[in-house]
């Protein structure tokens, strides 16, 4: 036999196309040829493997061996195919059996020595495979990423000496195993002191996921309320968890990001310096990769010191604030991402920081605060749902020895009673509601309607933050454990706007 066919899998965004390694030997001079569309990585392979093969105490056949990655048009990138075309070339050299290889996928980079080294993006590939009905087989230092996905049978193997005595049934590789469940602690709110309103806006935040936007001076709290947060948030379940891993996974441990297994089960909190670039909160690259907006995917966005953010990066967050979702477009190959997340914003009210405080030490020039909050574009902030004044406390409030407020435990609980009447009853967060599912489900009484319109109009708000308020108040509605909207949860949803409508005016 001159042919012999590997299954394997792509990476491509978030998902794992299959692709099939075929490898034909023929007669003539001693060559080795990969086609089907492969980048550099994949093209230096044949080095990789002739080293593995020889190392492994196989012969490397000296014939015309072509290796074929089919489809030919999706681009093939990284050592990951490595193992695939080994075992293609000793399955078609007759050296292993080709029977075992029908049933498994392979993944790999191998070493000069035949060690099997890990790769990038195995648990898209793991949930693949388990769809596909075959087996799995990765190197040891993913079997804790692919043991996330209980469905598939993914075994692991150190070298490719290993993988072919499987093979060969002189032996079995051991099953991969995920690792203990690990949680973080979260910074708990019991830690914050005062700042009621603001703590009031996180917990409706938190219920009806909801974005939030916190403006006070240099040291009120901000950045200890927006940590707090995640501490609030529900747990995930395992779809939404399995969705938030495979980004982690695909981002490249060689990025200084990638998956810890042990935490799998956690939100995650994202908290990029205000000097990140565009790309660097939506992804990209010639091989696109997430960026902070999809790692932070089921969890926390939390932008710091919002007006020193360059604008066009700010900008790149209208989009996925509405849909949930970014594409990143190449020349060579586009990729869509999930990217619904929660977005947390922080900023003084002027450069000073200290506009509107009590102390009266704000010297900046209304015209330098009209420049400073128009870094700021309108569509941005009128995606914000919650804008909320952080005050600064007097000394007096912060002493130690004053009792704390209420726990994250106990905010938690009324935030998840909350949620699951809003999943009950459309399936989804408040927040995400459309426009024919605000009209459906936060409707409101002909008085309250035209209470909300009088304050539309005298905030000059926009169609789109009208809706947004209307969701507000469903949360709070849902919070306090009621069928319909009073006027006092709209009232309550209106007064979390004022800010946007004072930022504006600024302009």
């Amino acid at each position: 036999m001159n042919l012999a066919l590997v299954h394997s899998r792509a990476r491509s965004g978030v998902r794992a196309p299959a692709v099939r390694v075929e490898v034909h030997l023929a007669g003539g001079l001693p060559s080795m040829s990969i086609v089907g569309l492969p980048e550099a990585a994949v093209r230096e392979a044949k080095d990789r493997v002739r080293a593995a093969i020889q190392c492994a105490q196989y012969e490397f056949p000296q014939r015309r061996i072509t290796v074929n990655l089919a489809p030919a048009d999706l681009p093939k990138d990284g050592g990951r195919y490595d193992l695939a075309i080994a075992l293609g070339i000793l399955a078609a050299s007759g050296q292993i059996p080709l029977e075992p290889l029908r049933d498994c996928e392979f993944l790999g980079e191998l070493g000069l020595t035949g060690e099997l080294r890990a790769i990038d993006g195995v648990l898209p590939a793991a949930l693949a495979v388990a769809d596909a009905g075959r087996r799995l087989i990765v190197p040891a230092g993913n079997g804790a990423e692919a043991a996330l996905a209980s469905q598939v049978e993914a075994r692991t193997g150190r070298t490719l000496l290993e993988v072919c005595a499987m093979l060969c049934g002189r032996s079995e590789l051991p099953l991969a195993v995920a690792p203990p469940l690990q949680r973080a602690p979260c910074p708990d709110m019991v830690d914050v002191r005062g700042q009621a309103q603001a703590r009031r806006a996180l917990e409706i935040a938190a219920a009806g996921g909801h974005h939030l936007l916190l403006i006070g001076p240099p040291g009120c709290g901000k950045t200890l309320l927006a940590s707090r947060l995640p501490g609030l948030l529900p747990e995930a379940s395992e779809a939404e968890a399995l969705e938030t891993a495979a980004i982690a996974s695909v981002s490249g441990a060689a990025h200084g990001r990638g998956l810890d297994p042990s935490r799998w089960r956690q939100r995650p909190f994202r908290a990029p310096h205000h000097t990140a670039s565009a790309v660097a909160l939506v992804g990209g690259g010639a091989d696109p990769r997430p960026g902070e907006i999809s790692l932070a995917h089921q969890g926390v966005l939390f932008l710091d010191e919002l007006p020193e953010w360059e604008r066009r990066a700010l900008e790149v967050l209208r989009e996925p604030l509405e849909s949930g979702r970014v594409t990143v477009s190449r020349a060579a190959r586009s990729a869509e991402f999930p990217a619904r997340f929660q977005l947390v914003a922080a900023m003084n009210p002027c450069p000073c920081g200290w506009a509107g405080d009590a102390s009266g030490r704000c010297h900046c020039a209304t015209d330098a605060i009209r420049r400073y909050r128009a870094r700021i574009s309108g569509p941005l902030l009128d995606r914000i749902d919650l804008h909320i004044d952080v005050p600064r406390l007097p000394p007096q409030a912060l002493r130690p020895n004053l009792p704390g407020g209420e726990s994250s435990a106990d905010i938690r609980a009324r935030v998840t009673l909350a949620r699951e009447r809003q999943f009950a009853r459309s399936g989804k967060t408040n927040a995400q509601l459309d426009q024919a599912g605000t009209a459906a489900i936060c409707r409101l009484s002909e008085r309250d309607q035209g209470l909300l319109e009088r304050a539309v109009d005298a905030l000059q708000l926009s169609a789109r933050s009208m809706h947004r308020i209307q969701r507000v108040a469903r949360t709070i509605a849902d919070l306090a454990g009621s069928e319909a909207i009073t006027t006092a949860h709209l009232t309550e949803a209106i007064g979390y706007r004022r800010n946007d409508a004072a930022t504006s005016g600024a302009r």
